[in-house]
C-alpha cells in the first residue's frame, strides 16, 4: 500500500473518505473536517495543521487517519501541559506534535479508518506505523490519538502506545417513554429538583423550539455564532468556530446538525448546538444573551434528553467535565487516547504517570457512580 500524507482533506474524494468511517460519526465525515479546513477553523495561524495519513490501493482509498501538526495543546480536550512543561525544564522540544483527532471535539469515535473489505488489524498496523515515521519526518516529540472508538484503542495498545483513561458523563437511553417517565426513575428528592428547575424556565415565559441544521437561514446562523462566539469572549478567548463554519455545517452535514432555541418574547435569548448520529446526540456548544434562572441546564441537558427520549436514540454525550451533570440522571463513562513518546526516557516516565492516573480515574468514576440520582435498582449500573 502507498501512503501519502494530505494538507487538504480536498485532495480526496467525499465518498471514498466516508466510505472508510463506520457507521453515520459525523465528526469524522469528509463534509465535517473539511469544513474545518475551508473555514478556517484549522490551517493559518490557527496552531492547527492537516497531516491526514492516507493510505491506498489498487481499489483506491484504503485506510486513513485525521492528523494534525500541533505548536499547542488548545482544543484537545486530553490535557498534556504537564508534560510540555517537563520537556521544556529538560531543554527539549515538546512541540511540534501530532493528534490524531477531530479537533474540538471531546467525543469517542473512529481515528484509524479502514475500508470495510480490508484485513483491519494489517492495516491498522500500517497506518499506525505511517504515523510514527511521520514523526520522525516532522520532528515531533509524539503522536497522540484522542478519543479512539474501541477498536482503535486496541490497535494502539497493539502497537505499544501507551492508554490513557479520562472521566466524562453520558446520559443511557433505558427505554423511556416520555421525560416523566424518565424521572420516575429518580429518587424523589432528585426528581423535585428537576422538576423545580424545569418550572422555574416555563415560568420566565421561555419556549424551546428545535432548528434542524439543513432549515437554518443566515439570520438565525448570525444569531447562534454570536452567542456561541461571547461565551468563549467571556473566559478570554475566541471561538475554535468560525462563522462560515457555521453556515458550511446546515448546508452540508443537514439533520446531523440541530439546535435548541430557547425564545423569550419571541427573541432569542440562548440556545445549545447539537449533532447526532443515528443513535447517540452530541452536545457542543451553548451561548445566552440574557441570565435566567435554571436557564442553562434546561437548554443544554433537558431539553437534550427530551429529544433522545422523543427520538429514540440510546446515549446523550453533553461534553466534557461538569459534575452538575450528575444530579440531571448523567453518568460517569470512561474515555480512551493513546500516545506514542519518541523519547524513550520521557516515555517510561509517562508511562508510570498514568498507571497511577489511571487508577485515580477509575476510582474518581466509582465515586461518583455512587450519587447517580436513580432508585437503588439503578445504583452501580454500567454501561
Amino acid at each position: 500500500m502507498d501512503s501519502r500524507v494530505l494538507a487538504s482533506l480536498d485532495a480526496v474524494a467525499a465518498n471514498a473518505w466516508d466510505a472508510l468511517a463506520p457507521g453515520d460519526a459525523p465528526f469524522a465525515s469528509h463534509a465535517f473536517l473539511a469544513g474545518l479546513e475551508r473555514t478556517g477553523c484549522v490551517g493559518g495561524t490557527t496552531g492547527w495543521q492537516s497531516a491526514h495519513v492516507v493510505l491506498s490501493d489498487a481499489q483506491g482509498l484504503a485506510a486513513a487517519a485525521p492528523t494534525y501538526v500541533k505548536d499547542h495543546s488548545y482544543g484537545e480536550f486530553v490535557f498534556d501541559f504537564a508534560w510540555a512543561q517537563a520537556y521544556a525544564r529538560a531543554g527539549l522540544a515538546y512541540y511540534p506534535k501530532l493528534a490524531v483527532t477531530i479537533p474540538f471535539t471531546p467525543v469517542t469515535g473512529p481515528r484509524l479508518l479502514v475500508r470495510p473489505d480490508l484485513d483491519r488489524a494489517s492495516v491498522a498496523r500500517r497506518l499506525i506505523a505511517v504515523l510514527e515515521e511521520l514523526a520522525a519526518e516532522r520532528s515531533a516529540s509524539s503522536v497522540h490519538a484522542l478519543f479512539p472508538g474501541e477498536a482503535d484503542a486496541v490497535d494502539f495498545d497493539a502497537a505499544g502506545w501507551l492508554g490513557r483513561r479520562d472521566c466524562q458523563f453520558h446520559w443511557v437511553n433505558r427505554g423511556y417513554e416520555s421525560f416523566e417517565h424518565y424521572l420516575g426513575s429518580f429518587t424523589a428528592a432528585k426528581r423535585k429538583k428537576v422538576k423545580r428547575e424545569r418550572r422555574r424556565v416555563a415560568e420566565s415565559g421561555i419556549r424551546f423550539e428545535t432548528w434542524i441544521g439543513g432549515s437554518l437561514d443566515e439570520r438565525q446562523l448570525d444569531a447562534i455564532h454570536a452567542l456561541h462566539r461571547d461565551t468563549f469572549l467571556r473566559h478570554g478567548r475566541e471561538p475554535y468556530l468560525t462563522r462560515a463554519f457555521f453556515t458550511h455545517a446546515a448546508r452540508n452535514l443537514g439533520a446531523s446538525l440541530l439546535v435548541k432555541a430557547a425564545l423569550w418574547r419571541g427573541a432569542l435569548v440562548a440556545c445549545a448546538v447539537f449533532f447526532r448520529s443515528a443513535d447517540t446526540l452530541y452536545g457542543r456548544y451553548w451561548g445566552a444573551a440574557a441570565d435566567f434562572h435554571s436557564l442553562h441546564f434546561e437548554t443544554c441537558y433537558h431539553q437534550g434528553i427530551e429529544y433522545c427520549i422523543e427520538h429514540g436514540l440510546a446515549r446523550f454525550e453533553p461534553g466534557t467535565q461538569g459534575e452538575h451533570k450528575v444530579a440531571r440522571g448523567f453518568e460517569p463513562a470512561l474515555t480512551r487516547s493513546a500516545h506514542y513518546i519518541a523519547d524513550s526516557r520521557f516515555r517510561r516516565a509517562i508511562a508510570g504517570y498514568l498507571v497511577q492516573e489511571g487508577h485515580s480515574v477509575d476510582a474518581y468514576a466509582d465515586a461518583v457512580r455512587a450519587h447517580v440520582p436513580f432508585r437503588h435498582a439503578l445504583r452501580g449500573t454500567r454501561e
